[in-house]
């Protein structure tokens, strides 16, 4: 069973989880093989219940210890543009569909998300054009997200310092 898991982390993104539960969304997501969604929402307003989306199985949660688990189990991730929910994702070497908010000011999510989509780790969009990247997203364009090389910077570090 396909799964698609949306998360908009520890804080609020109502418009996103309005807009990924709208009939058309889930339409765009079942027509592309998904099968289960799964919600995390936060501190929101917006709960759904398990059967406002017909054309999906629907499973919603505010938050857990850990959302390793169910980024593991996704198909398909979609989430807000918070450093450490991208990096959790493409670290897991999942698919990431960023939904950056545009209603917050001097917003550094779209800086964030657009270098990781010139680097061609993950597609981004707003909440007003999500329908449509649902529609014609091609994540075959994605290449996976390398780790970092701690020991580059600990090296550069002990010999900058003399200690080396």
């Amino acid at each position: 069973m396909k799964r698609v898991f949306v998360t908009v982390g520890t804080t609020s993104f109502d418009e996103l989880i309005e807009r990924v539960t709208t009939p058309e969304a889930t339409q765009a997501l079942k027509a592309r093989g998904y099968q289960h969604l799964v919600l995390q929402v936060g501190r929101g307003s917006i709960l759904p219940d398990s059967d406002s989306c017909h054309e999906l199985t629907l499973e919603v949660f505010r938050f857990k210890d850990s959302i390793a688990e169910d980024i593991k189990c996704a198909d398909l991730v979609i989430s807000h543009a918070g450093a450490g929910s991208c990096l959790e994702t493409l670290g897991a070497g999942k698919p990431l569909l960023v939904v950056v908010n545009d209603q917050l000011m001097n917003n550094h999510q779209l800086e964030l998300a657009d270098q990781l989509y010139q680097d061609a780790h993950l597609l981004y969009c707003t909440p007003s054009t999500l329908i449509e990247t649902l529609k014609m997203m091609d994540l075959s364009v994605l290449s996976p997200f390398l780790p970092g090389k701690p020991k580059n910077f600990a090296d550069f570090l002990d010999k900058a310092l003399g200690v080396q």
